[in-house]
């Protein structure tokens, strides 16, 4: 009796997933909008916490659909509610719609030639990171699943996030904000998903990894005090120059000394120091801006604890003083594992097992991880580099996204949607 049971549980389950497939016509019919919006979007990039047209353009679609709609949120942010015929639990997509400040070198007929100034110099806006195909992906699945309410077990949220790049110094912003401001309540979401195209990735295939996938990213300043003197009598005074360069060196040890790099991947890059005016006289004050990226909680706690401890203590070994702050920028994107391994089927039947690679964790940052904090999350790597062509990088003037990886976005997410919902 007990088989007999189990047997027509799992062919209940079979018939049950079957049903939450989209037929192949529905998603060929849309891929050409989604890459006219895409398109649109690339033409017309607009930086964070400034996505005001792009955000009206999202709106608009989005109650064209019937959807319920929200604006405003988190500045420039976008949320649609989705309710399906069938009661179940809320899963959230996310998708970022901001710009860089990187002038395109690219030669397209939908080129970004949009100008603008940023932190006072003057620079080009462009889409450098695949934003753009990312809110025309989301875009597109919410006209599939608007489509299809009778498929949907529960309430799909489309959040069209802001800032993820980082808001202007002095703002609020991104999925902070976003998260502050209830983005995950009314309704409560159970399970959000997010992914990212990639230039270094072939079309039609997908990366994935379970747990730690993109870094937490801390951005810290230090500022060093000695005193100032004429540069050929350095006795009579301290070099904070010599300060910052003994400082540099030192926090290279707590990654190659302290930081257990068999367990997780850690770095410490100082990319800035601003100090003195003239080659012959030894300045008062330094200052060092730089970045740490860590993949495990533990790791992240030793290095900032490491780093407070050494600044303040080399300075004072050479005469000098030294304070070190901290902003955080992104938690670690941490792909719950029970969600990740629940979805995988759906990957591989969506893109042919063939096609779903287990990667590498990469010390990029993203702020999709703030979500991750608070609910399950899922996040991927969609490929978008033309098969037999040579991969560009990201937040380069040269980026080039093929935009025949597009509808695979849109399926994915879609099917991702439909599997949560129906097996939960």
């Amino acid at each position: 009796m007990k088989l007999k049971i189990l047997i027509m549980f799992l062919l209940l389950g079979g018939l049950s997933y079957a049903q939450t497939s989209i037929a192949e016509d529905e998603f060929k019919n849309i891929e050409d909008k989604v890459i006219e919006w895409r398109r649109d979007f690339h033409e017309h990039p607009e930086l964070s916490n400034r996505e005001f047209e792009t955000a009206e353009k999202i709106a608009a679609h989005l109650n064209s659909l019937g959807i319920e709609t929200k604006t405003g949120i988190a500045k420039t942010g976008v949320v649609g509610i989705l309710k399906g015929d069938n009661p179940g639990k809320t899963v959230a997509l996310r998708a970022d719609i901001d710009a860089l400040p990187v002038t395109e070198k690219n030669d397209l007929p939908f080129k970004s030639e949009v100008k603008t100034e940023f932190l006072g110099s003057k620079t080009g806006v462009m889409h450098a990171c695949g934003h753009d195909t990312h809110t025309a992906i989301l875009m597109g699945v919410a006209k599939i699943l608007s489509e299809n309410k009778d498929k949907i077990n529960g309430t799909v949220k489309f959040i069209f996030q802001p800032a993820e790049e980082g808001p202007p110094p002095g703002e609020e912003g991104g999925a902070k904000l976003m998260i502050k401001e209830g983005v995950l309540k009314n309704p409560d979401v159970d399970a959000i998903f997010g992914l990212h195209i990639n230039a270094g990735t072939p079309v039609g295939t997908i990366k994935y990894k379970p747990e730690g996938t993109m870094a937490a990213v801390e951005r810290f300043v230090i500022n060093v005090k000695g005193k100032q003197a004429h540069g050929s009598a350095p006795w009579s005074g301290v070099d904070p120059i010599l300060i910052s360069a003994k400082i540099i060196d030192g926090l290279q040890t707590i990654i190659s000394r302290n930081a257990e790099l068999t367990e997780s991947a850690s770095v410490i890059t100082v990319g800035k120091i601003t100090s003195g005016v003239r080659f012959n006289i030894i300045p008062e004050t330094a200052e060092m801006i730089g970045t740490v990226r860590t993949l495990d909680p533990a790791n992240k706690e030793l290095i900032l604890k490491r780093m407070n401890e050494m600044v303040p203590a080399i300075a004072a070994a050479y005469g000098g003083e030294a304070t070190i702050e901290f902003q955080n920028n992104t938690a670690i994107t941490f792909n719950d594992p029970q969600l990740t391994k629940q979805m995988l089927p759906t990957l591989k039947k969506v893109a042919g097992a063939e096609n779903i690679n287990l990667m590498k964790a990469t010390t990029g940052g993203e702020d999709f991880s703030f979500f991750q904090e608070e609910i399950p999350g899922f996040y991927f790597f969609l490929g978008g580099m033309p098969l037999n062509a040579e991969p560009t990088r990201h937040h380069t003037p040269d980026f080039f996204i093929d935009e025949s990886g597009l509808l695979l976005g849109v399926k994915t997410m879609t099917q991702l949607t439909l599997d949560y919902l129906n097996q939960t």
